[in-house]
């Protein structure tokens, strides 16, 4: 089944290509209706038309060797100066661009490891130690460099407990994190006090600013009182800013800095004795697609601190409102106190994973939270003057999500048996049972997801859930059932 799609043995017409394409969006998200949140950061057409218009110009050109296209290394190096300035950098903060916040994110621990090798007398494996709300990105990048890596707890705020941090250092610790701010509840973590940690032991502190790089400086622009998280507070050696999130630009592009060059040397690959030549690789890509960089040059150049600063705080003031909104609900509420324009609604009173079921089936699409059960806010430039109709949408959701019908109870009686199943059972039986009923994989598609995501809460602490989830992504990974995909 995997390999069922062959080359056309001649080339289809450009026109019938484009058609098929078209025809191929049906199932994606609707994401200039601005009834989503995340993925995708539309900042209306004019700014799009731009990024889209450079991307195209530079499309065949390649970052990988600057000396064959010096018009790429002078749009990264004023991409990376930009983005340096916007965060306090001095003279001396310098850094590349990447494709995306996790390959910046990676870079900062590969530095970091290499920098530990040189400077800490290490007893064993190296060390990054990061808040549990810390992005994936983090053990992602342990895993692939042979690191080890250390949650700190969160508090009650949701925030890094700094003083938990501090227990869990040791000898081969190499890296501090903090985020700013984290990704689930959207609060900054205290980067002052990690930060003055790090420095305390002697070793590195990285501030995950992807979400925030392009952010927050424009909302302490605009008048809103902010913690410290950016190269103004002692300690802070390197930070990661995506300018294809709030910067607006064409994806991927990404920004990672560091505090001094020779931090930024410990990312860098070289091999000289290769019979091809002498190869050298400024980040974890070997092609780096010029597109990238020369759309996210012209879009912070188009857009400019004046309309950031506006965009940023329209974005602002529209998740205050919506925070207000949601409060008002009877039975939800706000997880912490978020910082900026990202948060996450809760309830102790309804299953969350049903009101999502709920507001898909009204076009809207949310990602869901877990630990604990929340929905995900990402509120940018598109969702300013949709507050009303988001809310009014959510309360009918939560109304329905509340009253009895055969899909709540049939998703109830699912997550039950599981429940039931996994306290009765003996782990091998209850794996071939899941193994039987598993062949659908994790989703069996369409909009209500409910029931998937309360049997995956059900099976916590077992091999079956990462099971499922490896057998979920390799499924999303292959290609569809022509006979499938045509019905």
């Amino acid at each position: 089944m995997a390999n069922q799609f062959k080359m056309p043995e001649k080339g289809v017409p450009a026109d019938t290509l484009l058609q098929r394409m078209e025809s191929f969006k049906a199932k994606d998200i609707n994401w200039p209706s601005g009834k989503f949140f995340g993925y995708v950061f539309y900042p209306g057409e004019d700014i799009y038309e731009v990024g889209k218009k450079t991307y195209t110009s530079f499309i065949a050109t390649n970052g990988l060797n600057p000396s064959a296209f010096p018009s790429l290394r002078k749009m990264e190096a004023e991409v990376v100066s930009i983005t340096a300035n916007l965060l306090n950098g001095t003279e001396d903060v310098t850094g590349t661009m990447t494709s995306g916040g996790t390959e910046s994110i990676m870079m900062a621990v590969l530095s970091a490891r290499e920098w530990g090798a040189k400077n800490r007398k290490l007893k064993g494996i190296p060390e990054v130690l990061a808040p549990a709300t810390a992005h994936p990105a983090f053990p992602k990048a342990c895993h692939f460099f042979g690191i080890k890596y250390v949650e700190a707890p969160i508090g009650e705020d949701y925030r890094v407990n700094v003083a938990e941090m501090k227990k869990l250092i040791t000898p081969n610790t190499v890296l501090l994190v903090a985020s700013a701010p984290q990704y689930p509840q959207g609060v900054i973590d205290p980067v002052e006090d990690v930060a003055a940690l790090a420095l305390e032991r002697g070793i590195l502190c990285h501030v995950d600013a992807c979400v925030g790089g392009y952010l927050l400086p424009f909302l302490e622009k605009g008048g809103v009182f902010l913690p410290k998280f950016d190269f103004r507070v002692p300690g802070v050696t390197s930070m990661s800013a995506d300018t294809h999130k709030y910067g607006y630009a064409a994806k991927g592009a990404s920004v990672i800095l560091y505090r001094n060059r020779e931090l930024r040397k410990g990312q860098f690959y070289i091999k000289t004795d290769w019979s091809g030549g002498i190869y050298g690789s400024p980040s974890f890509a070997g092609t780096r697609p010029g597109g990238a960089i020369a759309a996210a040059w012209a879009v912070l150049n188009y857009i400019g601190e004046e309309r950031y600063v506006k965009m940023q705080m329209n974005a602002y003031h529209t998740a205050r409102k919506i925070q207000e909104g949601v409060k008002a609900i009877p039975g939800l509420e706000i997880l912490g106190n978020p910082d900026a324009t990202v948060f996450a609604i809760a309830s102790e009173k309804y299953d969350v994973h049903s009101i999502a079921d709920e507001m898909s089936e009204l076009g809207w699409y949310l990602n869901r939270q877990q630990l604990p059960p929340s929905l995900h806010i990402f509120v940018t430039d598109i969702h300013v003057g949709k507050e009303k109709m988001f809310l009014d949408d959510l309360a009918f959701a939560v109304k329905k999500a509340g009253a009895f019908s055969w899909e709540n109870l049939k998703k109830n009686v699912q997550v039950n048996t599981v429940k039931g199943l996994k306290k009765m059972l003996p782990p091998s039986y209850f794996d071939k049972l899941m193994n039987m009923a598993g062949g659908g994989g994790a989703d069996s598609g369409g909009h209500r997801k409910a029931a998937m995501y309360g049997m995956m809460g059900a099976l916590k602490g077992t091999d079956k859930l990462d099971e499922l989830v490896l057998d979920f992504i390799d499924k999303l990974n292959s290609p569809e059932d022509p006979v499938k995909e045509k019905s």
